[in-house]
């Protein structure tokens, strides 16, 4: 039996090999391009003859490729995120070559939806869903944001941003602009302010001694 299975396995690869051995030999050159308006290079194509037990072949980072086959041959471009080619090779070519544009339509698939949920099990989204603390109503929010003690803490930790740091700018060179012909008065030379000061030092009170 054994004997039989070899001798039929040899017949069979000896009339494969008679049957491409009758087909002439074709060198297949191309481009593998986009199927739109606008010609662009696909790289990276397989090229699979399933006439020749499945050969695989690649084009190369521009879309050309260049390999050897026989006239009658089937080959299948694929791409990942386009719709396969099958390109059958003519017989009775003029030369000893075939050449050949490629296009390649886009395919789109759309995958089923796919729901991730953050608890293992139902029993965990029950005891997280009744310890939830919902949350005021957006009116009550929006109060919250815009009250006094909400914008004195974001006054004294949020830093200046490009846009209030220029207009304190602005502002002082407008001032100085305003004052660059006017005197500037000088605090010594104020008789109220020298009252306060010896008014302060009778009193005892040394906190504007410095």
């Amino acid at each position: 039996m054994k004997y039989l299975v070899g001798l039929l396995f040899m017949f069979v690869s000896l009339g494969a090999f008679a049957q491409s051995k009758d087909r002439p030999v074709v060198q297949f050159t191309g481009i593998t391009h986009n199927a739109d308006s606008i010609k662009i290079t696909i790289p990276y194509v397989t090229i699979t003859n399933t006439t020749a037990h499945n050969i695989v072949n690649v084009s190369n980072y521009k879309g050309y490729f260049s390999f050897v086959v026989h006239e009658r041959d089937t080959l299948r471009f694929t791409c990942v995120g386009y719709a396969p080619v099958t390109v059958v090779i003519p017989s009775n070519l003029p030369n000893e070559s075939y050449t050949t544009q490629v296009s390649l339509k886009a395919q789109i698939i759309n995958l089923p939806t796919f729901h991730v949920f953050p608890w293992a099990t139902t029993d965990e989204f029950k005891k997280d869903f009744l310890a939830i603390k919902l949350a005021d109503d957006d009116l009550e929010i929006a109060r919250k944001n815009i009250s006094k003690a909400t914008l004195s803490a974001l006054y004294n930790t949020l830093p200046r941003d490009a846009q209030e740091i220029q207009s304190a700018n602005a502002q002082n060179m407008h001032t100085t602009i305003l004052n660059s012909h006017s005197l500037t008065p000088n605090p010594l030379l104020n008789p109220l302010a020298w009252g306060s000061l010896i008014k302060s030092i009778s009193d005892g009170d040394k906190s504007n001694s410095k």
